[in-house]
């Protein structure tokens, strides 16, 4: 018996309780009174297609929410977002939207840390939030005969958090500990350096300091939560043995007390430059050189996007049937690893790559990049190379939906990237629909290895 329905029968047996006790009166003359109006119900609209079927509907709150139903398994999954980041860290308090992620579910109400975390392990729940550049994301799993009391767990979450000074400062030591260690890593001074060459002084360039992580309070944290979390930037998906019927109320119960709206600073679309004729070199004394490269890529909503896509997984995205781990580790042995990638974000747009190899390899190994990419510019994909690709990449696309909260997470990032609700279903025959003279025009317009800027990291030797 559910939480909902245990405090209906409560309320029922009051309301029995009340009239076996009282008294017997004269009846009172009768009156006409008029009935309430009934509540519209709420419209559901049905995708049904052939991968998912999806229920779209607003709440009686306005919330936008996205669900597969799903009664085998009785697990309900939630994922919210809502636009806007990182980058709306005013300048000096770099970090403040980490820190309102990393509090949210260390306390609210009347628990603290330890006793917001106990009550989530008794209703077998979990739930956590995280933020990027563009985007701030909570995302919660509960049992479906739990799930009202999961979600007013949630509710408190987001109506009275607490933003204790337990946890805020171990937040704060923990990123202070963070910024000591990345001055030793590698990866992290090559996308240093790739930002601070690319689109220096932009909001995706920022970085946390010993200053700005000091500067941060709770009192900015909650703050900056109230812009954050707003209700009409707000996106939810869910997967789970719920109705529309029984998730509404659930939905508008946790998010109901955010505020309406907020403004959040502009961030402008960033426009790479032409990149430098030679690599840029970051000395770190180590006995491997990491080498990271990017140029610019293709919008999501770009036509050529599926054909660049699948010209990836044989560039480098393809693990040991890329073209580079072929050459440049298979048959050199200049690398254990080496891959490539498409990024796409709100603002930027590139075609990425990296690998590790000896240092006094290193030279050879950009060397080896150039040759690549440059044979992909001359002579393009095969018509097995392409088979081969597409077959993988429509195969193996159901593996991402083998628990409810990867088909949440799947869903969620369709409708932040607004590629409409028909996606699953034109997926995979958008891939299969790719030419080699698609994937080989795409070849020629962005693998040329000019359009790169290369970063390398370490004490490589033979890199002019």
């Amino acid at each position: 018996m559910t939480y909902l329905k245990l405090m209906m029968g409560a309320a029922s047996a009051l309301v029995l309780t009340a009239c076996a006790s009282a008294p017997v009166t004269e009846a009172a003359p009768e009156t006409l009174v008029e009935a309430p109006a009934a509540e519209p119900a709420m419209k559901v609209d049905v995708h049904k297609g052939d991968f998912v079927e999806i229920q779209q509907f607003v709440t009686p709150g306005g919330v936008s929410v996205w669900l597969v139903s799903e009664p085998s398994i009785p697990i309900v999954s939630v994922e919210m977002a809502w636009k806007g980041g990182e980058t709306s860290d005013p300048e000096g308090l770099e970090g403040l939207s980490d820190a309102v992620v990393y509090n949210m579910n260390e306390g609210a109400g009347d628990l603290d840390s330890l006793g917001f975390q106990t009550r989530m392990e008794e209703l077998n729940m979990s739930f956590g939030c995280s933020t990027g550049n563009d985007w701030t994301s909570c995302s919660a799993s509960m049992l479906k005969e739990n799930a009202p009391e999961a979600m007013g767990l949630i509710a408190t979450a987001f109506d009275e958090p607490r933003f204790d000074e337990g946890p805020f400062e171990r937040f704060q030591r923990e990123n202070l500990i963070g910024i000591k260690q990345r001055e030793t890593s590698a990866g992290w001074l090559a996308r240093k350096a790739m930002t601070d060459a690319l689109y220096p002084g932009h909001p995706y360039a920022r970085q946390t300091s010993v200053e700005s992580i000091a500067a941060l309070t709770p009192e900015l944290a909650r703050e900056q939560m109230r812009k954050l979390m707003v209700k009409d930037r707000l996106l939810v998906t869910a997967v789970g043995a719920v109705t529309p019927e029984e998730l509404a109320p659930m939905i508008d119960m946790a998010l109901g007390g955010l505020p309406e709206t907020s403004e959040l600073p502009p961030v402008a679309d960033i426009t790479l430059p032409t990149p430098p004729a030679e690599p840029i070199v970051v000395d770190l004394p180590q006995p491997q050189s990491l080498v990271m490269f990017s140029a610019p890529g293709l919008e999501r909503h770009d036509p050529d996007f599926f054909a660049a896509y699948v010209l990836n997984y044989t560039v480098g995205g393809g693990g040991f049937e890329s073209r580079l781990m072929k050459t440049l580790r298979v048959d050199k042995g200049l690398t254990y690893g080496v891959s490539t990638g498409l990024s796409t974000s709100d603002h930027l747009d590139t075609w990425t790559g990296g690998g590790q190899t000896k240092n006094e390899s290193a030279g050879e190994f950009l060397a080896g990049i150039h040759d690549e990419l440059n044979l992909f510019v001359a002579d393009g994909m095969t018509e097995e190379e392409l088979s081969d690709a597409k077959a993988y990449l429509t195969g193996s696309y159901a593996l991402g939906f083998d628990s409810n909260a990867k088909i949440a997470d799947q869903i969620m990032s369709v409708r932040q990237q607004d590629l409409g609700i028909d996606y699953f279903d034109t997926r995979n025959a958008n891939m299969n629909a790719v030419t080699l003279d698609d994937v080989n025009r795409v070849a020629k317009e962005y693998l040329s290895p000019e359009n790169f800027i290369y970063v390398v990291v370490g004490e490589p030797e033979g890199v002019e």
